[in-house]
């Protein structure tokens, strides 16, 4: 493996250097269009807390892995979710998992935990690997010189997995309904500066809120039928989420879940079991495009290791490089780059600063994966950052894609499984560039992708 060199390349996108001070008040209204993480301040890349000065953003970042381990899992129950982040999730997945609190959220994380555990995951490995090998025949029929947007290609090949793992069914009744709604939910819900002002922002989220319902209502009829055909043989159906979902009971009432909080569920693992994999898988393919030694390195373990075939789920021990491009990725480019907002009920001290019972604090995975403090040249692609050796004495919370504490993203293990199967099956037989003219700028909204999606052409690759 070649470490890379620090060279005059042009950066990958999102990644020049951030403003030495923060933007004024209307540059950082246009800009929290796009991608508002961009706007932070130099400083608050160099220190572990940071509190603006500006009125848009009240809220204290916190930077510092002990300061985040104070708030998500130390002094958690003093640190509950913000309630402007709590309305924004709410408006897209209602009672769903990242939505809820307290005693719901257990008796829902319980239910849905069995699906995602390890030994469930590698079950589904068989699954992922027809799907990543379907998407490559795809490709595969393609002529030279094909144009794709890999952007929409992820999505598809994410979905259609989650919706075999999960919900035992085909994707294709649900590929055009789930996109569109999902799409429309997330530029609806796109943060703004605007949305922390009193007043202003719960006005803004009522009309964002009457609009995803509106058009959210073909997405849910197709999930109402899948919800309404499996409880009609219950008896015979698949071990799967829905079921589990279907099935599950309060132990003491005995009291299951409703339809309507079936289908929120249904709605959060959309979100949360592709969208977010997709967005990883994205970002890969752009860095692999861009840093061909880095393309070169990972070819050569797709090719020693799989051999033409395609990559299983008993591979990811022997693609230890393939891991890293995927960890990096996810490090420079976090599909979820504002994780979590939270507010203090009570006086507490983080890292040093004495925090106000009622204050803000966010834990922003787009300044700490950044962090000058944390990681050496941050700004570069660099996967073997993530070696044994490199990553030996990194603090637990300087990396956090999904999340972490009680709340940890509940579908880390199968993110990563179907990142690497997915990126191994194709990478091993495909190289992607950029189209010509192409010009990749970051759009956030609940997760992060390229704002007009990523046009590349395919080229076969020769030892494929």
């Amino acid at each position: 493996m070649t470490e890379i060199a620090l060279d005059t390349r042009p950066p990958l996108a999102g990644c020049a250097p951030p403003p030495e001070k923060s933007l004024g008040f209307f540059a950082q209204i246009r800009a929290s269009n796009e991608n508002a993480f961009e706007t932070f301040p130099r400083i608050a890349y160099e220190v572990p807390v940071w509190q603006p000065k500006s009125m848009l953003n009240p809220m204290v970042v916190i930077s510092d892995p002990e300061g985040v381990r104070r708030v998500l899992v130390d002094n958690v129950a003093n640190y509950p979710k913000h309630e402007m982040e709590r309305r924004f999730f709410r408006a897209m997945f209602g009672g769903g998992l990242l939505a809820i609190d307290g005693d719901l959220w257990r008796a829902h994380r319980k239910v849905m935990a069995p699906p995602f555990h390890p030994r469930s995951v590698m079950a589904y490995g068989p699954a992922m690997a027809a799907c990543a090998a379907a998407c490559a025949e795809r490709w595969r029929g393609l002529a030279d010189g094909r144009q794709v947007d890999v952007a929409g290609e992820m999505r598809d090949v994410t979905l259609r997995i989650i919706c075999r793992t999960m919900f035992s069914t085909d994707a294709d009744a649900l590929v055009g309904a789930t996109g569109k709604a999902l799409g429309f939910a997330q530029d609806a819900l796109t943060f703004n500066f605007l949305d922390l002002l009193p007043v202003i922002g719960p006005w803004r989220l009522r009309g964002k809120q009457k609009a995803i319902k509106r058009d959210f209502s073909v997405m849910d009829a197709a999930i109402y039928r899948m919800i309404d055909a499996r409880k009609r043989d219950l008896a015979n159906a698949p071990d799967d989420l829905l079921t589990r979902l279907i099935s599950a009971e309060d132990p003491e009432t005995g009291v299951g879940l409703s339809r309507e909080e079936i289908r929120d569920e249904v709605i959060t693992i959309f979100m949360a079991g592709h969208e977010t994999t997709a967005s990883t898988l994205t970002w890969a393919w752009y860095a692999l495009s861009q840093r061909l030694e880095v393309e070169t390195t990972l070819h050569a373990e797709l090719d020693a290791v799989l051999g033409g075939r395609t990559a299983s789920a008993d591979d990811l021990t022997s693609l230890p490089y393939t891991r890293m491009v995927i960890d990096e990725a996810m490090r420079l480019y976090p599909a979820a780059p504002g994780i979590s907002a939270r507010v203090a009920v009570k006086d507490d001290v983080v890292s040093g600063v004495p925090i106000k019972a009622g204050q803000s604090l966010m834990i922003c995975p787009w300044i700490l994966h950044r962090h000058e403090k944390l990681w050496e040249r941050p700004l570069e692609f660099d996967p073997e950052r993530f070696s044994p050796e490199r990553s030996h004495g990194r603090p637990r919370f300087a990396h956090m894609p999904f999340s972490g504490g009680p709340k940890v993203c509940i579908g880390a293990s199968l993110a990563i499984t179907e990142a690497v199967i997915i990126l191994a099956t194709l990478a091993q037989k495909f190289q992607a560039r950029l189209a010509p003219a192409e010009e990749v700028k970051l759009r956030t909204r609940v997760t992060l992708f390229p704002k007009d999606g990523l046009k590349m052409v395919l080229e076969p690759r020769s030892a494929a």
